[in-house]
């Protein structure tokens, strides 16, 4: 596994299941289920599966560190509305960040702040790769108004 900041880099895509991800949200958009992996990060291990269900949800939203990964494929296989890149300033990415992972206790403080600290210097790097695998790059009210309007909630202003 490669690492980084000390610690396996699960911010590495060879670190991630793309073909059981695809297979996951193929089955999802095409049943309206499947049962999806549950990893535990503190662990840095897969720990189950859990059941996911669309009911009556018209869009599926997939977001993630490596979610650019899955445009080419779910374009190719007629599973995608669009994809979308959140931009916002990078402070602000790295304080959500880090109060998530410090709320989870995903790692120890150290490495939290070691790794927030080199993806907080890398997102421009981050954001531009991700451009270039078909995502577009969209401030939080254009992409929740996106959305909306992909789920034919209208505006998109609640």
């Amino acid at each position: 596994m490669p690492k980084r900041f000390g610690i396996v880099d699960w911010d590495n895509p060879a670190t991630w299941d793309e073909a059981g991800a695809l297979a996951a949200l193929t089955e999802l958009c095409t049943t309206g289920e499947t049962d999806m992996p549950y990893y535990d990060i503190p662990t840095s291990s897969r720990v189950g599966t859990k059941q996911v269900k669309l009911y009556r949800a018209t869009i599926v939203v997939a977001e993630g560190v490596f979610a650019a990964e899955l445009v080419a494929p779910c374009q190719a296989a007629g599973l995608l509305a669009d994809a979308i890149c959140l931009r916002r300033r990078r402070m602000i990415t790295f304080g959500f960040r880090l109060v998530r992972d410090l709320t989870e206790a995903r790692k120890s403080v150290p490495t939290l702040i070691r790794r927030g600290i080199g993806l907080y210097r890398q997102e421009p790097q981050l954001i531009a790769g991700w451009e270039a695998k078909g995502c577009r790059p969209l401030g939080i009210n254009d992409a929740e108004k996106t959305i909306a309007q992909l789920a034919g909630l209208g505006h998109g202003n609640s």
